[in-house]
């Protein structure tokens, strides 16, 4: 599962962002079923951050979000984020050089989709 919080940070504001979404990435990462995680920002325009997070399942992920580190330095960053989705289930995926291997939607009827 790859959770993707956007952000916009105006550039005088970086620097305290930054120290922010560390510890939020920190305290995400202490946690069960992490995967692994970034925090990036877009080349075209420094006022776009991201941080983006895969985790195990959707469970790991609302468990992690149960923690105390996670609710004292995650979730107050996390209610900055754009009011968009950001939880996506993976449906096809590919290693580098290999074939694209296609997983079931657990929210599709259809497994094609």
């Amino acid at each position: 599962m790859l959770v993707t919080n956007r952000f916009v940070v105006d550039e005088d504001a970086a620097a305290s962002f930054t120290e922010r979404a560390h510890a939020a990435l920190a305290a995400l990462a202490a946690r069960p079923g992490y995967q692994r995680g970034q925090l990036v920002r877009a080349l075209e325009d420094p006022r776009q951050w991201s941080l983006v997070t895969e985790w195990e399942s959707v469970g790991t992920y609302r468990r992690a979000l149960g923690a105390f580190d996670v609710k004292v330095y995650a979730t107050p960053l996390l209610a900055e984020s754009l009011d968009e989705p950001s939880a996506f289930e993976a449906l096809a995926s590919a290693e580098p050089g290999g074939q694209v291997e296609v997983a079931v939607s657990d929210r599709a009827t259809d497994p094609s989709r």
